[in-house]
């Protein structure tokens, strides 16, 4: 998985294509396509057959259901907001990767009994941005954290500077128009490349 993981959300199936290009086009290689609209298996099935170079997956997958639509669908990863028993069976069937949110000691202890070494951290910023991972990761040792929500390019580095840290997600390179988006993506990109940890 590369370092910037773009959050998206795809009302409409004809914006799946020249999303994924602007993304692409600003050297973001991997996209979470969130189960948060009725286009979302469609979408996540068009961009793995017009993108297979890009590591495409799911998004705000919170049951089986929506789980196994992913999976159908060709997604690459799946990512949850909270943690969830369910998902992380249908993941395990097909070695899928699961990533889920876990905020609280709990969450990632039960994370950690079932395999799990890699979380999303969500939404970061309202729960204590990195002091809280800096607290969370010195108990965990082996948990590695995506932090979502509340970063943008601003605190980029700072984010990604942390040992803890496994990449960042998040929407903020998707506002504007396509060429804008390329823009943001650019500037998260060379920030990126920037850090070294």
């Amino acid at each position: 998985m590369e370092k910037i993981m773009p959050v998206i959300v795809i009302n409409d199936i004809n914006q799946t294509i020249p999303t994924l290009k602007a993304l692409q086009s600003g050297g973001i290689n991997t996209a979470e396509i969130t189960f948060r609209t009725a286009s979302a298996e469609d979408a996540i099935r068009l961009a793995v057959k017009a993108f297979p170079k890009m590591h495409i997956g799911a998004g705000t997958v919170i049951n089986k259901e929506q789980c196994k639509a992913a999976i159908k669908a060709g997604a690459k990863f799946v990512v949850s907001p909270g943690y969830s028993q369910e998902v992380l069976i249908e993941c395990e069937k097909t070695s899928m990767p699961y990533y889920p949110g876990c905020v609280t000691p709990t969450e990632i202890m039960t994370a950690i009994a079932n395999g799990i070494e890699t979380i999303k951290f969500f939404p970061a910023q309202i729960y204590g941005g990195l002091k809280a991972i800096d607290a969370l990761g010195a108990a965990f040792q082996k948990i590695k954290f995506i932090p979502t929500g509340g970063i943008d390019n601003s605190n980029l580095a700072e984010y990604l500077s942390n040992p803890k840290v496994h990449a960042v997600g998040g929407s903020w390179m998707l506002k504007g128009d396509f060429e804008n988006i390329t823009k943001l993506s650019e500037e998260a990109v060379k920030i990126a490349e920037s850090i070294t940890k």
